[in-house]
């Protein structure tokens, strides 16, 4: 069975062939500002046989690596077998193992608002397997990752954007549904962190 989501703005609608919409948005919080040389995190060891105290900076974790790849406009990303998205200056196009003709959804049909942090989510389910992306944008810093909360556990996501700070970008992940799942409520949570670690947009689906 195949359930097919999409989370965005703030309406809510019904598509034909009985696949349900569902559309809002992330609660605004600060404009963007558009960040993107990230610094290597490096730990200062004391010589040896010195007492006083090494200078310190924080390493990098699993908050703080960062996945961000930057991508040409139409440059194909494979995430899974028959999961490819790629970039345009338009928006963010994709396929699916069950929907070989490519989705689109816009940045510049008003839809959304760049100047405030937001997150968008578009999920398949098909033979026990969630195919998960959106949009992320607006947010201050650099975004670095994306956690996303399901019923399945904590699924770490990749990010991908154009070059010359578009203020926007697209986080995608896979994850294996467990026994009796296909539910539309699979994921509760999407989280695109920055570079220090905080948050850089979120969306909560419940």
């Amino acid at each position: 069975m195949k359930w097919t989501k999409y989370l965005a703005g703030a309406a809510v609608t019904v598509a034909v062939a009985g696949v349900a919409t569902v559309s809002y948005a992330a609660p605004a919080k600060a404009p963007h500002e558009t960040v993107r040389k990230v610094a290597a995190a490096k730990i200062e060891a004391a010589p040896a046989g010195k007492a006083r105290a090494a200078k310190t900076m924080r390493p990098a974790t699993k908050s703080t690596a960062s996945t961000l790849r930057v991508v040409a406009p139409g440059e194909r990303v494979t995430a899974a077998p028959g999961f490819r998205l790629w970039l345009t200056a338009e928006g963010k196009h994709w396929t699916t193992p069950t929907s070989p003709e490519p989705q689109f959804r816009s940045v510049v049909d008003g839809n959304i608002d760049r100047n405030t942090p937001g997150v968008s989510l578009q999920s398949e389910i098909t033979d026990g397997r969630a195919y998960l992306s959106g949009l992320y944008y607006g947010g201050k810093g650099v975004a670095s990752g994306v956690e996303i909360e399901t019923t399945a556990g904590t699924v770490h996501g990749k990010l991908i954007e154009l070059a010359g700070h578009p203020g926007w970008g697209v986080w995608y992940a896979t994850a294996q549904v467990g026994s009796g799942g296909g539910s539309r409520d699979f994921v509760s949570q999407v989280t695109v962190h920055d570079t220090e670690g905080g948050i850089y947009a979120q969306l909560k689906t419940q």
